[in-house]
C-alpha cells in the first residue's frame, strides 16, 4: 500500500473518531462487516471508492479532505486542467480521477475513469444515489444487478447506485467514462 494510501486510511480512523463513532457502527451503516471494515482504517486492504463515498456522507466531510486532507477552497468555480484531476487510487481494477476536488460544498462526484482490458469479472460496489456514465473511449461491459449492458463511445447510461454494479472492458482497449456520483 502506498504512503497516500495510508494516509487516507489513517484520515478515515481519525474523522471517525472524531465525529464519536464506532467502527462497528460505521460498518454497519455502510453495509459492511465491521472486521472488513477496519482492515481499510487499519491500511491493511485497500478502500473501494463507494465505501470512501458512503463514509463521506455518513461523516458529513468532503471527499477532498478525507483524499487531500485539506478542504475544498473554491465557492464560484473550480476548472481542473487535463491530467489534474486528484488520482483516487482505491480500486486496484480501475483509475479515478476527481474533477472537482477543489470546489467547496459540491454536491456531486464528478470523476474520470479508466477501466483497463482485463480478464476477470468485475467487482460490484452498491452505494446509495445515482451514478451518470457518459463513455469518453472504448466500449464496456457494466452489471447493474441482474442486467448486463454494452457501452460503446459516445453513449451515456444514468443508474441507481444501490443496486451492486461493476465494469469491465469489451474489446482490446481501454475505456474512459465520465462518471458522475450523485
Amino acid at each position: 500500500m502506498s504512503v497516500a494510501n495510508r494516509e487516507i486510511a489513517e484520515r478515515l480512523r481519525a474523522i471517525r473518531e472524531l465525529s464519536e463513532i464506532s467502527a462497528e457502527d460505521l460498518a454497519q451503516k455502510i453495509g459492511m462487516d465491521a472486521e472488513e471494515y477496519k482492515k481499510y482504517e487499519s491500511g491493511e486492504a485497500d478502500i473501494p471508492v463507494s465505501i470512501l463515498y458512503d463514509v463521506t456522507n455518513i461523516l458529513k466531510v468532503s471527499m477532498t479532505e478525507l483524499l487531500t486532507g485539506g478542504p475544498a477552497k473554491l465557492h464560484i468555480y473550480s476548472l481542473v486542467r487535463k491530467d489534474r484531476g486528484i488520482a483516487v487510487d482505491r480500486n486496484k481494477e480501475y483509475l479515478y480521477q476527481n474533477l472537482a476536488y477543489s470546489f467547496s460544498g459540491r454536491k456531486i462526484e464528478p470523476l474520470l475513469v479508466t477501466v483497463p482490458v482485463a480478464a476477470e469479472d468485475e467487482p460490484l460496489n452498491k452505494h446509495p444515489g445515482h451514478e451518470f456514465h457518459y463513455c469518453l473511449e472504448g466500449s464496456y461491459k457494466i452489471q447493474i444487478d441482474r442486467h448486463v449492458l454494452t457501452v460503446n463511445e459516445g453513449d451515456s447510461l444514468y443508474f441507481d447506485s444501490h443496486f451492486p454494479h461493476g465494469m469491465k472492458t469489451f474489446g482490446n482497449k481501454p475505456a474512459k467514462i465520465l462518471v458522475i456520483v450523485i
